[in-house]
């Protein structure tokens, strides 16, 4: 039986294994043309990073280089200028995922909380994310992120979320049930995938998520893969294999009906001093906005 991983990329005469870089570079300019579903936004420039306070102008500059590209954003804070991306997205005609980031800094929490519930009211949100891989990073109890959950739900009349690893919503069931959607980050790369299995994996990802999800909506949050850096066991960061990711990712998503956040508009230099030299290179585009894989 043929491996059914192969069978759109061999229909469209893109077997991984023969297609050259032009090939996979024009059917990434058809998929961009297309329009994505959705992208992560990061509105930091050389020398910046997220504790600098970011200019509206900034902002929407870079905004405005995604938004011929894409149907959503995904934003991560709603301090330091970045409470300003959901209404400028609009502007843009886009729709946003409202990031309000919560970690251990409870002072600072209640400041994200609060901006971000007010954006939602402004009708900026398309959905609100409150957390980003706070039980990856064991910066709150279970108890402390259901609570800041419900009061954003109390608050808001758009469905409400938390972003984390696929399988931590298997280790924390009653964070999946505070939550209206469950919005899942799915990175066979840092797992060590090779790339020639890496898109089945993410698939049982997202299945491992609709177990715990008991019929509620799975959104792939987070996906992706780095073109530059050190490989991580078996995942090779490199142009053709970050564009083979990308391509199938899509694809597979818009088959299944899956809303998908692809990791990331931009490449994002300040993250190498948290992930190594691989975390400056996850971008579609690179830090200064010139297309990384498909013909301009």
């Amino acid at each position: 039986m043929s491996n059914p991983y192969y069978r759109k990329l061999s229909l469209m005469g893109m077997d991984p294994a023969t297609t050259g870089e032009a090939v996979m570079s024009k059917r990434l300019r058809e998929i961009l043309d297309e329009g994505l579903h959705g992208l992560a936004f990061s509105p930091y420039t050389d020398g910046q990073d997220n504790t600098c306070e970011i200019p509206a102008e900034q902002i929407r500059a870079r905004m405005a280089m995604l938004a011929p590209y894409t149907r959503w954003v995904r934003t991560f804070s709603c301090t330091r200028g970045n409470e300003l991306a959901p209404a400028i997205a609009s502007g843009l005609g886009l729709k946003t995922m409202v990031g309000a980031w919560i970690d251990d800094d409870l002072e600072n929490n209640e400041i994200e909380l609060a901006n971000s519930i007010e954006i939602a009211k402004q009708g900026h949100a398309g959905i609100l994310a409150i957390g980003n891989e706070v039980m990856l990073r064991k910066e709150l109890t279970e108890d402390q992120l259901i609570a800041y959950i419900e009061r954003a739900k109390a608050e808001v009349d758009v469905p409400v979320g938390y972003v984390d690893a696929y399988f931590l919503f298997e280790n924390h069931p009653r964070v999946a049930d505070a939550c209206d959607v469950i919005l899942v980050n799915c990175y066979p790369f840092w797992e060590g995938y090779p790339i020639e299995h890496a898109h089945i994996y993410m698939r049982e990802m997202y299945r491992r998520a609709q177990r715990v999800a008991k019929g509620k909506k799975v959104i792939i949050a987070e996906t992706g893969w780095p073109n530059v850096g050190t490989r991580d066991r078996g995942a090779e960061p490199s142009k053709i294999n970050a564009m083979k990711y990308l391509i199938e990712a899509v694809e597979w998503t818009q088959e299944e009906g899956i809303d998908l956040f692809y990791f990331a508009g931009f490449d994002e230099a300040w993250k190498v001093a948290k992930e190594g030299d691989v975390g400056a290179f996850w971008g579609i585009w690179d830090k200064d906005g010139h297309p990384k894989y498909h013909m301009s």
